[in-house]
């Protein structure tokens, strides 16, 4: 198949060339099996200790190869978004591979059926939403000041712009008919007491549509 030769090649260049240009990675196999650990977590919340257990390596080399994979393009981290108000929010960030293809070619779904319906449908989907959105601000020649939510009650949003001290949330969902249930989250950034705007919902559904009076269905195509 065209696309596992290409990503084959593309990883094969990619350690050879311009991961040993940077570092000295040691062994290639257990590189190629850390890029497979990091594929596999896209849009969560990196934990490095999980990660150094299942590429068998240790913390250290862990966070010094996900730094060589950040520097290089091939991953982004997203901060959470946290102020002093509350002291209840996650400070971890989140990990987002930045290609799709690629993560999907490491994570083994062959085709767009088999991903549709796996266990990673939703990750990639997310993964994709925030790449396109960087991409979208990156050609322009801006970075957003974008972030996530996450606090210790479990809620959680996405996505959060700032933009002249005001918060617009975002959720993403792999979905053509998102409820109300979607956004139950956003009302947990009012404890950060700042400004909020319109809201988003970006899914499946075809066209822009209001979701209530403060949040909008959004079409991934549209991105």
């Amino acid at each position: 198949m065209f696309r596992d030769l290409f990503y084959s090649s593309y990883i094969q260049t990619y350690i050879e060339r311009d991961v040993k240009d940077i570092t000295k990675i040691g062994s290639e196999l257990r590189f190629f099996n850390f890029l497979k650990t990091i594929a596999a977590r896209t849009g969560q919340l990196i934990n490095y200790a999980d990660i150094a257990r299942d590429a068998d390596i240790d913390v250290k080399t862990a966070k010094i190869w996900a730094s060589i994979l950040e520097t290089s393009g091939i991953i982004k981290f997203l901060q959470p978004y946290y102020n002093n108000i509350t002291k209840r929010i996650i400070k971890t960030s989140k990990i987002y591979f930045l290609d799709t293809g690629l993560c999907s070619y490491l994570t083994g779904w062959d085709s767009p059926k088999t991903l549709e319906s796996g266990a990673m449908s939703g990750a990639i989907f997310e993964t994709y939403v925030f790449a396109e959105i960087l991409k979208s601000y990156w050609n322009n020649g801006k970075n957003p000041n974008i972030y996530f939510y996450r606090d210790k009650d479990q809620r959680e949003i996405d996505f959060i712009f700032e933009y002249n001290g005001t918060l617009y949330p975002v959720e993403v969902k792999k979905t053509a008919t998102p409820s109300l249930s979607s956004i139950k989250s956003f009302s947990a950034i009012e404890s950060l007491k700042k400004p909020i705007g319109e809201g988003a919902v970006i899914c499946l559904y075809k066209e822009l549509f209001p979701l209530n009076k403060n949040v909008n269905l959004i079409p991934v195509n549209s991105l």
